[in-house]
């Protein structure tokens, strides 16, 4: 069952949007402020927000910032009382997935928040594979990390033992490797996940440095 916290301090108004939440079949949370929502949340859950825009202390787009650092793949539907535009254009730009004016009607909320709730599942599975990544990554030894960045820029196994000083035959084992420790079977695989994960390429480690030339006797 997925999660909808909603946060406003006009206690009828907040007790409303729970009950219809609540009967469309969804867990749900309330709080009065954007404090109380900050030590409530529970984390590792497939959720959203739906916030107040305009409220005492810490308002809605202040605690839409503090959570895109706590809480990045929760998004957030904003309510207001009156059509904000630039507060609104501030909002989205930061993720928010609706805007919606009160009195909002029902449909419209329980569609907004099938939304959020639908980005709130693509976001967490982002998070998921970008840190499954990162673990994969770490496994990987020196040369194989040399080997995966020349390979996801496009060179060949020639180029990359020349590059490398190595020979062809240690790069095809390095990137056999590599290619088990990351869980692919293709370079095209490897390059979508880590382009769907939005994960930048790993940094090239040090190339060894050539042997000092000697002179002739």
């Amino acid at each position: 069952m997925s999660r909808v916290y909603v946060v406003d301090d006009d206690a009828q108004v907040r007790d409303a949007l729970l009950r219809l939440l609540q009967s469309a079949g969804h867990a749900v949370l309330g709080f009065e402020s954007a404090l109380q929502c900050l030590d409530g949340l529970q984390h590792g859950e497939t959720a959203c927000l739906v916030l107040d825009l305009a409220m005492p202390g810490l308002d809605g787009l202040q605690l839409q910032q503090l959570l895109q650092q706590r809480a990045p793949d929760l998004p957030v539907v904003f309510l207001t009382g009156r059509g904000d535009i630039a507060a609104s254009v501030k909002a989205m730009k930061r993720g928010a997935t609706d805007f919606l004016t009160k009195p909002v009607d029902d449909e419209l909320l329980l569609d907004a928040v099938a939304e959020a709730l639908a980005e709130a599942g693509r976001r967490r599975g982002l998070l998921q594979r970008t840190a499954s990544l990162a673990q994969r990554l770490d496994t990987l030894t020196v040369r194989e990390r040399q080997v995966l960045e020349r390979v996801l820029a496009g060179r060949l196994n020639k180029q990359i033992a020349g590059e490398l000083g190595t020979s062809e035959k240690t790069v095809k084992f390095h990137r056999g490797n590599l290619m088990h420790k990351m869980g692919v079977r293709s370079v095209a695989e490897l390059a979508r996940w880590v382009a769907d994960a939005g994960a930048p390429a790993p940094s090239p480690a040090p190339s060894p440095a050539p042997p000092p030339a000697t002179k002739a006797p």
